[in-house]
């Protein structure tokens, strides 16, 4: 893993994560989009898999996480921008974008925003817009994880003093979401540590601009979209990617009925191979 950091138009501060094309060269860019809270390195579980397709990864750590400088007040259209930093400072013209959870709604920026640059989208359990018409977007949400998003519906100062007595919450995972990390998704405990060892401030921003205006519309994706969810998902209820299949253009569903919001990465090799087949788009 290559990481190093950008120095963007406006002086902030990008730390970004790169496997580097090695024997793949001609092999598709995709762009990994990190959940809430967690540093932007792309996920290791999946590696096996990206080196099979001869994937590369890139990603960078969101502003306010990690080696990342805080740009309190982004939206998630900022995402579209700063992915286009990083692939004008790297060189690559065209690539695939990934997200999960709190990245989904990311990676959906890119795809709307960077059409000439995204040949495909995955979202893996990504939430929907907080407007998102006939979408009741609490219902399904474990308590704690609603609490904490309608107390950044109230503003940051209402958000702020949440985090200041927040708890981890077992209860928003499902049996199938402990056992995956537990096992193969371990991993977490590696890229949420570090985003909050210095504070909430990334996840603050983040949880502003998911119940705030995102700056686009789903809609307006006319990459091919995969959307995985799972029907059992107590984070991201499944509605939202429901939602999200009947907004955006041609998009698939694949709705995992035995999964939860961190089991369901269990299908992550198989968007892989879906994201492989759209290199060319």
């Amino acid at each position: 893993m290559n990481e190093s950091d950008l120095r963007t138009a406006d002086g902030r501060v990008l730390h970004v994560h790169d496997t580097g094309p090695g024997r793949s060269a001609d092999g598709p860019v995709v762009f990994w989009h990190h959940g809430t809270p967690n540093i932007g390195a792309p996920p290791a579980p999946l590696f096996p898999a990206a080196a099979r397709l001869g994937i590369r990864w890139v990603s960078h750590d969101r502003p306010g996480y990690g080696g990342s400088s805080p740009c309190p007040g982004r939206t998630v259209a900022s995402a579209a921008a700063d992915v286009r930093a990083v692939a004008d400072a790297l060189g690559i013209d065209r690539f695939a974008v990934m997200g999960h959870s709190g990245g989904g709604p990311h990676a959906l920026a890119c795809g709307a925003l960077l059409p000439d640059r995204v040949l495909a989208v995955v979202s893996v359990a990504g939430l929907a817009p907080f407007d998102a018409e006939g979408l009741d977007w609490f219902a399904g949400m474990n308590p704690s994880g609603a609490a904490s998003l309608r107390a950044a519906a109230r503003g940051r100062g209402a958000k702020e003093h949440h985090e200041a007595g927040a708890v981890f919450d077992p209860e928003m995972f499902t049996p199938a979401d402990h056992a995956a990390l537990a096992g193969p998704w371990s991993w977490f405990a590696d890229v949420v540590g570090p985003a909050v060892e210095s504070g909430p401030g990334g996840l603050i921003d983040d949880d502003l601009a998911y119940v705030t205006p995102w700056g686009f519309r789903p809609a307006l994706i006319t990459a091919p979209t995969l959307l995985l969810h799972g029907a059992r998902d107590r984070v991201v209820p499944s509605a939202h990617g429901r939602w999200l299949a009947d907004h955006i253009p041609g998009a698939e569903l694949r709705m995992s009925p035995d999964d939860g919001h961190i089991s369901v990465l269990g299908a992550g090799e198989s968007a892989l191979e879906w994201l492989a087949t759209h290199r060319g788009v």
